[in-house]
């Protein structure tokens, strides 16, 4: 939101107030609390006029520094507030005649006790970020008689900002007007399912604003030299976290937001849907699924989507007798064939299904300010939401869902959650505005912990759309509703990057696109970017994504992308762990492995799977791609050439290829099972060991095992945790092989 008229001038009808100076500032229990009158203090007179803003500086961990600037205190607390995690910090307050500064850990805030008005966020000896004179400020609009809080905070010469949630804009947010505002709105435009008011920059700092609803950011685009956030409240508190580097930004945040749960192997291997208004029915899937079997092509989860259940009927969790008359029968004999399966659900409810009258007698659904249940007739017809503020209600929800556990069911795709009214009264008091993005934490808390209770902790896994922070504790998240084109497929993999940034571990896509039906060309190429991805799943809106109807070598295709992911899964299981360990996504965007090379800042065709392999879909028909190799001799993992960087690279692929580059000194651990990922990933490993320079020592977990590779000279040794082996490999040798308790091991040197 903007509310300057250029650099001069307000915009008609909007009024300022900002803290000019520090009347008095105390030391309270490990913070400041500073009072700030914003107008000059020349004698008693001044003293009878307002505003004077409160300002708390507190920390909640190290290296984390929290303010709080609020207006009038006498607003109601107003929830729902965000679920932080919180440690023992030994903060430090200092003071002299010029300055008061607050210290946690390495993040330093500095208060200017004199004129003019200055915040300062120190770091290492310089300053990461300041509010400065006319930052921090009250803004109304007097036409609505609207009250807004505004922080703005300096952005340096060449920092770029990430994050925000998942967008499918440029990656880079510099220039972008962003609103934390959940909407169902594709992933061609500037909504997104997913926000999250957190942004991460390539400075050595980001910043967390505290505020469920709506955060209006202006990212360098209303003052270009600043990061601007506003809210409509009395008071906001936002954080500043200190990395230094990208990857412990993303620490500290997931430490305080919540960081993602680990999901279960079996997650990782292809999933294939129904799709979304096609004709199905056993017969169907069976056909599918043995279609799959008979061309060699390793399935793991089937999925059905929406009209498992009856038409008009979403959601009675009920499945349709008419097309699946015995569904325990059918979820044995999938599960006969080593199959997980999902279903589709959402938090809506039909009026025709008979959960709608169910619903509104134990009051379950949410209602108007009147008591009237609310409704429309968008998407399905008088449709009501569950009320997840209300414990009963999400129990009533969760007791349908673990119905249908009972009868097989593995887990849930948890679409929609974005279309959440404001004009509603909450079962708790809680504020509409700040429900709106809230509601989707609620809705996937409540069925990721049904999942948990009734599957084990470890087995609990989602397929959601919809998001804010805190969700990603609630893994797996899908990009949406993506269209059939190399556009779409580009602005998919800006959105999961970009959601990486903002703390979430895990990300997958619609392989081949939602909407339209993909040309055979185009298919193949996102089948190659869809299982170099996190989770990996074949799902359309009107047609179906079984590889055989787009033509043979679709066929080819899946079954080599499919296989190479499945024996990848030692590398990706440890990568997965580090994001539930860590924070740090499987899929990360370049600059957040190589933030000290200017020429990654800006990469969002390309991405890091893991730590040490870098992944470049191809974007044409054709097979050109350039992408960017960062410093060192890179190999290409599917052909063993070499590529040395820092450069650009153009190379032409084939379907059965793509640019998938492994680090230099790195070590690969390769499976050797390639029809299934839920295996023992240690027994019979194979470490592939890249560019390993001399005296280098790499240590790689697997599972409960750890390898150690060691060069000593032009010897390559290997030795295992558990049981206690050694393998020795000289440079000319490819391979050494050795029994061990945990199976065989491979060593190869590349």
């Amino acid at each position: 939101m903007k509310f300057t008229d250029g650099y001069w001038l307000l915009r008609e009808g909007v009024t300022a107030a900002h803290p000019v100076e520090v009347l008095d500032v105390t030391a309270t229990d490990g913070a400041l609390e500073i009072h700030a009158p914003t107008q000059p203090i020349r004698h008693r007179g001044d003293l009878l006029k307002g505003p004077v803003v409160t300002i708390s500086a507190h920390t909640p961990m190290p290296d984390v520094i929290g303010v709080t600037f609020t207006h009038f205190e006498g607003e109601q607390p107003r929830g729902p507030q965000f679920e932080l995690h919180r440690a023992d910090v030994a903060s430090q307050v200092a003071y002299d005649d010029e300055y008061a500064t607050l210290t946690s850990g390495s993040l330093s805030l500095r208060l200017s006790r004199t004129a003019p008005w200055r915040l300062d966020f120190l770091a290492g000896g310089r300053t990461l970020t300041s509010s400065g004179p006319k930052g921090m400020g009250i803004m109304r609009d007097t036409a609505t008689g609207a009250h807004y809080l505004r922080e703005q905070l300096g952005l340096g010469v060449g920092t770029s900002v990430y994050g925000l949630g998942e967008r499918f804009g440029p990656l880079v947010k510099n220039g972008q007007v962003v609103d934390i505002w959940n909407a169902d709105g594709g992933t061609a435009t500037e909504q997104a399912y997913k926000n999250a008011p957190f942004y991460l920059t390539d400075a050595g700092y980001g910043v967390f604003v505290d505020h469920p609803g709506k955060v209006s950011f202006e990212v360098g685009s209303e003052s270009v030299s600043r990061v601007q956030f506003s809210v409509e409240s009395q008071q906001l508190t936002y954080y500043v976290i200190h990395g230094p580097t990208p990857k412990d930004i993303l620490r500290k945040y997931t430490a305080l937001t919540g960081r993602p749960a680990l999901p279960p192997a079996w997650s990782f291997g292809l999933w294939l849907s129904t799709s979304f208004t096609t004709s199905y029915d056993e017969k169907t899937v069976t056909s599918f699924i043995e279609g799959m079997r008979q061309r060699e092509l390793p399935l793991s989860v089937f999925h059905f989507d929406c009209f498992w259940m009856r038409e008009f009927n979403w959601c009675d969790f009920r499945w349709d007798p008419r097309v699946f008359p015995d569904p325990e029968g059918m979820l044995g004999r999938l599960h006969e064939r080593g199959l997980r399966v999902s279903v589709w659900i959402n938090p809506y409810i039909a009026q025709r299904s008979p959960l709608f009258a169910e619903g509104k007698e134990l009051g379950h659904l949410l209602r108007r300010p009147d008591g009237s249940v609310w409704q429309w007739d968008l998407w399905q017809p008088g449709m009501a939401l569950v009320d997840f503020t209300s414990p009963a209600a999400r129990d009533w929800y969760a007791g349908k869902l673990g119905a249908l556990l009972d009868q097989g069911v593995d887990c849930f795709k948890t679409d929609f959650g974005e279309r959440v009214p404001v004009d509603v009264a909450w079962s708790d008091g809680s504020d509409p505005e700040r429900m709106h993005n809230y509601y989707t934490y609620l809705y996937n808390r409540t069925v990721f912990e049904v999942l948990r209770k009734h599957r084990g902790e470890g087995e609990a896994v989602v397929f959601a759309r919809s998001a804010t922070t805190g969700s990603q504790k609630f893994p797996v998240h899908w990009g949406g509703d993506c269209e059939a084109t190399y556009e779409s497929m580009a602005e998919s993999l800006r959105g999961g990057l970009s959601l990486g940034l903002s703390g979430f571990g895990y990300w997958s896509h619609d392989i081949g696109g939602f909407e339209g039906t993909p040309t055979p060309a185009l298919f193949k190429r996102w089948l190659a970017f869809g299982l170099l991805s996190s989770h990996s799943r074949l799902h359309g809106s009107s047609s179906y994504r079984v590889p055989w109807l787009f033509d043979e070598e679709s066929v080819d295709v899946l079954r080599h992308f499919t296989r190479l992911k499945l024996s990848l899964m030692p590398y990706l299981y440890e990568a997965a762990r580090t994001a539930s360990a860590q924070g740090v996504p499987m899929m990360r965007a370049m600059v957040l492995e190589f933030p000290d090379d200017p020429g990654c800042a800006h990469l969002e065709r390309q991405y890091m799977l893991g730590a040490d392999l870098l992944v470049a879909p191809v974007f044409s028909d054709e097979g050109n791609v350039t992408y960017y190799c960062p410093a060192g001799t890179w190999t290409h993992f599917l052909t063993g050439e070499t590529v040395t960087g820092p450069r650009w690279i153009r190379e032409h692929h084939g379907f059965l290829s793509v640019p998938l580059l492994v680090r230099p000194g790195s070590v690969i651990p390769v499976g050797s099972v390639t029809d299934r990922p839920d295996y023992d990933h240690a027994d019979g490993v194979t470490l592939r060991v890249f560019g390993l320079g001399r005296g280098a020592r790499v240590t790689v977990p697997v599972g409960d095992v750890t390898f150690t590779v060691v060069r000593e000279g032009d010897t390559l040794r290997a030795s295992c945790s558990d049981p206690a082996a050694a393998w020795t490999l000289a440079a000319g040798q490819r391979t050494a092989r050795a029994q061990a308790g945990t199976g065989f091991l491979s060593l190869e040197l590349d």
